[in-house]
């Protein structure tokens, strides 16, 4: 990893599931952060998160800090659906598992984007918060097509099918993009188990007052105070620099 960085996560289960299914992976001696949320009975999604997170880890770690190309984190993405597919299908107890995706691959002076499912990636540049994924959910498509407004989806009662989700099916569609950086850059990859209960603007005010440990915190307590009925995972990663203003 080429650009200085500072990067922090926080997990939590919430406080009505039984257990975290989601993963995440921060740098280690490598470019990645990512988060996944699992979906599948029996702890079949805590392994299908696990195995996403393993596969994506192992693929960074054998580019060994080279610049990788959409195309490379697109077969990245794809190879890692593939073994979770066969995983599933090679033990009834997981039938059906799967999981959410979303990884950031930091270069020198841009990053990877991969995603598939409603896990999302922001990034906070000139003191504004954007949604740099796109969620691959149902009531995402009908906001998209003006069936329903954004506020009508927030209560949604189809809100928690995805569209897109490794390990369902044998091929997957993958979002990725190379996106150019600048120093004083956060980004924040999520779960809708924190995206659900803030809105972008809470998101905005939190990642401009605290470091990344202490956004994680607070990100997190805040979706807990809300109910957290879901497993909350947040990964928040600064770009070392002066900020944009």
């Amino acid at each position: 990893m080429n650009a200085a960085i500072t990067v922090a996560a926080k997990t939590h289960c919430g406080r009505v599931r039984p257990i975290n299914e989601d993963s995440y992976l921060v740098p280690e001696g490598d470019s990645l952060a990512l988060v996944a949320d699992g979906m599948g009975g029996h702890r079949a999604g805590e392994v299908a998160s696990s195995m996403a997170a393993e596969a994506i880890r192992l693929s960074a770690r054998k580019a060994a800090g080279r610049d990788i190309s959409v195309k490379t984190a697109v077969s990245w993405v794809r190879q890692a659906n593939r073994a979770i597919y066969r995983a599933a299908n090679e033990d009834l107890s997981r039938s059906g598992m799967g999981t959410t995706l979303t990884f950031l691959y930091f270069m020198q002076g841009h990053v990877m984007l991969a995603h598939v499912g409603d896990s999302r990636c922001y990034l906070m540049r000139g003191g504004e918060v954007y949604q740099i994924t796109k969620d691959h959910s149902l009531v995402a498509e009908l906001v998209r097509k003006g069936e329903i407004t954004e506020e009508e989806a927030k209560d949604h009662p189809y809100r928690n099918i995805i569209t897109r989700a490794l390990g369902t099916d044998d091929t997957v569609a993958v979002d990725a993009q190379d996106v150019d950086t600048r120093p004083g850059d956060v980004f924040l990859l999520c779960t809708d188990g924190l995206s659900n209960y803030l809105e972008t603007s809470e998101i905005r005010g939190i990642l401009a007052e605290s470091p990344p440990q202490e956004a994680c915190e607070r990100l997190v307590d805040l979706a807990l105070d809300r109910g957290g009925r879901d497993n909350i995972t947040v990964v928040v990663a600064r770009l070392e620099g002066e900020a944009e203003r």
